[in-house]
């Protein structure tokens, strides 16, 4: 089954006027966990991730937090290595917790759901970088930016979905009144 038809399938491509945790306003939301609550479909589109990957002598995945968990878990399953995911820290940085942690030289895969500005990505490189660790790529399910962005290491996305996005004062849809949805926890 292919990406697109995946997230179709499982109403995960929503239409409407939505807050993206970037701050920016979209007509378009990819709603993730429509996907990632189905083990076959995560397991199918981490496949891609993991084979893109496999001769990388990949040795930890790492994710943000929250549906970067489930992405990093499965990956690393699939890899045969281990798994660790970077939480929020009250200064909005990200670092990893509950004991997790980097070896220097670790060789690092990092992945997440949609991208859309990269912060998500950047914050876990940083947690990575401050560990010592080696970041040898990025594996995103859906790269939906608008402008292709770079990290200094290769991006795999599962899928490419080009999807405008606008900041606020900007915004067409708030112009034209349409309501305002915020969706998961941005």
């Amino acid at each position: 089954m292919e990406v697109e038809e995946i997230f179709q399938k499982s109403g995960a491509i929503l239409k409407g006027h939505f807050l993206l945790a970037s701050g920016l306003h979209s007509s378009i939301y990819w709603e993730k966990f429509q996907v990632l609550q189905y083990p076959n479909y995560t397991e199918q589109l981490c496949h891609k991730i993991s084979t893109h990957f496999q001769k990388q002598g990949i040795q930890v995945v790492a994710g943000p937090t929250t549906g970067g968990i489930i992405l990093a878990f499965e990956v690393a399953r699939q890899l045969g290595v281990r798994s660790i995911f970077a939480e929020k820290e009250s200064g909005g940085e990200r670092a990893f917790k509950r004991g997790f942690s980097i070896s220097p030289g670790e060789k690092v895969l990092i992945v997440d759901d949609i991208l859309t500005t990269g912060n998500s990505i950047r914050e876990v490189m940083a947690a990575v970088t401050k560990q010592e660790g080696l970041v040898i790529g990025i594996g995103v399910l859906v790269d939906r930016s608008e402008q292709r962005l770079e990290f200094g290491v290769p991006l795999f996305s599962c899928y490419r979905s080009v999807t405008p996005t606008y900041i606020p004062e900007d915004c067409p849809l708030c112009t034209a009144q349409v309501p305002l949805t915020k969706r998961g926890t941005s």
